[in-house]
């Protein structure tokens, strides 16, 4: 039977006596060498006559450590048959020992395996073109088999490594990210893809699939350095522009660079800032603002460099050429005596000299046509030059760093302007009798969106209290300019005696059409008035028109809330002068709330205006109750972005019991001369 499978598999069998040098080989075995009983001498010459050249001398070793060791053998290699052909052979035995451990004979068997070997001999060359890295290993980490792409990514010879054991070839794996991931993948049979730095004396990133095939593992590897430092390139600089978008003061944008940069490009960095570039002593007018070292223990000395450093400058120095040139300064070697050379003997030359920069670079930071700061530097001798990629790098963040620098500039210049016109909008509302009138103007965070919304507050001399809200459409200087006029034609004629809500906004119509005003505003104008009857009854007669504005809210003494809408909103101002304005009235309660707001208070990009002014009735009914500057302080609080992109204004009026003292929180009572006090109520008791 055993016979019979033997055949089946076509496998042969041979048995080597050491003692009488006879080599037996089975009926077989000797038609796989394409021998007979005639032609074979059953001697080991006969076998090794038939081995390839190449594979003697390998064969032979393995035979003879087995004999001397009472051991097995195994090997595979090829014969030359008589007629020529080649096959090849895979052969597996033992070495049988007598009882003193002399090696008798060496039995075994041995069969054909040309498909196989053809086959792997297909794939390798499959994966000898490919452009991707591949190393086999067997069982025992062995490297059975490396590719030319492999070969030019480890930088090592092949003879050299494969019959190497991988760990001792590639030490740096061991107890790494690869140790990890190349166990897992034999421990669980499933494929295991990553990406890891491999380090001295590679110094590459590598992206990895260990596969596992028959106990041993495959790797597939790619050179993705290139890649991965373009990725931590970008990765860099979206992060420089976050940190220095994030904030419009120029020392706190500057003060992160220095954190971003190192060690990502430097050992050690200094950031300064220009303050003052009409100055012509650069020492006067530079100075360190940020700095950073990668080691800790160094960043005092990097501390004190920069406290010292420019005050003891030399004329010539590198820093002063790149401010003045605006171009950058690069020095791959010997920079610390170079730097020495341009302090005369002090701390800042001692401090260069413990440092010890061995590459040095300065890159101005450029804004929209000046040199805002400067960045500087450093590598010591450990890390080598400073390549170009990295200055190309470097001068991107500086780019983007003057730019925000220059932003800065411009930011604290047209804030200016702003709260300028913050201080002209925020005129002192009069107090009149027992109301209380609350303003408040929030600029934009972006001080050119400044400028389209006002509000106003102010007494027709009969005694009745006018309150107007408006936004001229648009968020710019223009708009600025325009709001002056469209406010001022309002407040004009509101000024005027007797004029209601409605006629006020079809006269400011005419007159923006007379004085060719070309502007388009929304405005909605509130009227508080009283006759001695509704005065003596403690209620307050309110009439309003809108021209397209966002409704005015009441908050009742009993903390309802409710808009002020009419049936459908008339035209903006400045659309069609001829329109026909309508007028509303309701009837308050002493102790009613007026709220009267701009768009930007309930309009947000994420949000419709109708979500808006539900959370702004909502957000009233949870402050009914507050007193009044508290109640439009915590309104704008709740309501407004930390980044708003539109000014908001806001009035308020609150309608104080008459029968009572004013009180205290309203502070006096402050009307203008020609408005005539309302007559006395009794006060009664609280």
């Amino acid at each position: 039977m055993l016979d019979l499978a033997r055949a089946a598999a076509g496998v042969g069998t041979f048995d080597w006596d050491l003692t009488t040098g006879v080599l037996s080989w089975d009926e077989r075995l000797l038609e796989l060498f394409g021998l007979d009983e005639a032609t074979f001498d059953r001697t080991i010459e006969g076998f090794n006559a038939r081995l390839h050249p190449d594979d003697l001398d390998r064969v032979t070793g393995l035979l003879q450590k087995a004999i001397d060791t009472c051991g097995d053998y195994e090997a595979e290699y090829r014969i030359q048959r008589p007629d020529g052909s080649l096959r090849w052979v895979a052969a597996r035995g033992r070495a049988l020992c007598d009882g003193s451990g002399v090696t008798e004979r060496v039995l075994g068997a041995a069969w054909d395996v040309t498909d196989s070997r053809e086959a792997q001999y297909r794939v390798v060359g499959v994966l000898e073109d490919m452009a991707v890295g591949f190393i086999a290993m067997d069982h025992d980490w062995v490297i059975t088999l490396l590719n030319a792409e492999g070969e030019r990514i480890a930088s090592r010879a092949r003879a050299d490594l494969v019959g190497a054991n991988f760990w001792e070839a590639f030490p740096a794996t061991v107890g790494s990210e690869f140790e990890t991931s190349y166990r897992r993948a034999v421990a669980t049979g499933e494929t295991v893809a990553f990406d890891a730095f491999y380090p001295e004396p590679l110094n590459i990133w590598v992206e990895v699939r260990a596969v596992p095939s028959g106990g041993g593992l495959h790797l597939y590897f790619l050179d993705v350095t290139e890649r991965v430092q373009l990725q931590q390139r970008n990765e860099l600089l979206a992060e420089v522009t976050r940190e220095l978008t994030g904030t419009l003061d120029a020392e706190e944008a500057v003060a992160r660079l220095a954190d971003l940069v190192v060690p990502a490009l430097a050992d050690w960095c200094l950031v300064s800032l220009v303050q003052d570039d009409q100055h012509t002593n650069f020492r006067r007018s530079l100075r360190d603002v940020g700095f950073r070292h990668s080691d800790p223990e160094r960043q005092s000395l990097v501390a004190e460099y920069a406290q010292t450093r420019i005050p003891a400058l030399l004329d010539g120095s590198f820093v002063e050429r790149a401010l003045s040139s605006g171009q950058p300064i690069v020095l791959q070697r010997q920079a610390a005596e170079r730097i020495r050379a341009l302090f005369p003997a002090g701390r800042a030359q001692e401090l260069i000299g413990e440092l010890a920069p061995e590459a040095f670079a300065v890159l101005p930071l450029r804004g929209r046509g000046r040199t805002a700061g400067l960045l500087s530097l450093f590598r010591g001798a450990g890390r080598g030059g400073i390549s170009a990629d990295d200055v190309a790098t470097a001068a991107e963040i500086a780019g983007r760093a003057g730019l925000a620098l220059d932003n800065a500039r411009l930011y604290r210049e047209q804030r200016g302007l702003a709260e300028g016109l913050q201080r002209s909008l925020l005129t002192p509302p009069p107090e009149p009798d027992h109301a209380q009138v609350v303003v408040r103007y929030v600029p934009a965070a972006q001080a050119a969106q400044v400028g389209g919304d006002w509000y106003d507050a102010f007494l027709q001399p009969g005694g009745a209290t006018v309150l107007v809200i408006g936004d001229v459409v648009g968020h710019d200087t223009q708009a600025a300019a325009a709001m002056g006029q469209v406010r001022t034609i309002v407040r004009t004629l509101g000024a005027e005696d007797g004029h209601g809500p409605a006629e006020i906004l079809s006269r400011a119509d005419t007159v923006m059409r007379t004085l060719m005003v070309h502007t388009v505003a929304t405005v909605a104008v509130v009227r508080l008035e009283q006759t001695p009857s509704e005065r003596a009854r403690g209620v307050t007669r309110l009439r309003w028109s809108n021209a397209g504005h966002p409704p005015p809210f009441v908050i009742n003494p009993d903390g309802s809330v409710y808009p002020l809408t009419g049936l459908r909103p008339d035209l903006l101002l400045g659309v069609r002068p001829d329109t026909r304005r309508r007028e509303h009235e309701v009837v308050l309660d002493r102790g009613s709330i007026v709220v009267l707001y701009t768009d930007g208070l309930v309009e947000r990009r994420d949000q419709d205006l109708d979500a808006g002014l539900q959370r702004l009735q909502d957000t009233l009914d949870e402050l009914a109750g507050r007193e009044l500057d508290e109640l439009c302080d915590e309104l704008l609080s709740r309501l407004l972005p930390d980044n708003a992109d539109d000014d908001v204004a806001l009035v308020a009026v609150e309608l104080h019991p008459q029968n009572r003292l004013r009180p205290p929180q309203a502070g006096p009572n402050v009307v203008p001369p020609n408005v005539p006090d309302s007559p006395p109520v009794t006060p009664q008791p609280d």
